[in-house]
């Protein structure tokens, strides 16, 4: 059991926001060439690997609450990314889908991936474990609330 307060560089929540930075600061330029922010590029990103998902769906999957994925889906339909459609199989929810010009940047995604990868310095086979140590850590987060 600790028995003092950790400092900045002990603690691994700090750790994880200032790497959550730097990928942000490199994801940034890449994602502007093609007039993307990051939640947007996130959001075409669940829509690539499942197009036609419910707004709640896709809310879960990428752990946002309606009133902050309502505005950016209504931003990325502006720029012509998604259509938002009643279900109709339940005319109280809305289904999101792909549109000809959201689906084409999906070839653009490779690039910004090896991108990424190159700046890291990493193997793949790291950042996946990486990843899967990351996202095994947010699972235990979300239970333990």
């Amino acid at each position: 059991m600790l028995d003092r307060a950790l400092t900045l560089d002990e603690l691994l929540c700090f750790a994880l926001y200032s790497a959550n930075n730097a990928m942000g600061r490199l994801y940034r330029p890449l994602l502007a060439q093609h007039g993307l922010t990051y939640p947007q590029y996130l959001v075409l990103v669940a829509l690539w690997q499942r197009d036609g998902q419910k707004v709640s769906d896709l809310g879960a999957d990428l752990n946002l609450e309606s009133n902050t994925l309502t505005p950016l889906l209504k931003r990325m339909e502006t720029a012509e990314l998604l259509q938002r459609r009643r279900n109709p199989k339940d005319e109280r929810s809305v289904v999101v889908t792909l549109t000809d010009k959201g689906r084409a940047l999906e070839s653009e995604a490779a690039e910004i991936s090896r991108c990424i990868l190159a700046a890291s310095g990493d193997e793949v086979a790291d950042l996946i474990e990486l990843r899967d140590r990351v996202q095994e850590l947010a699972d235990r987060l979300q239970r333990a609330k």
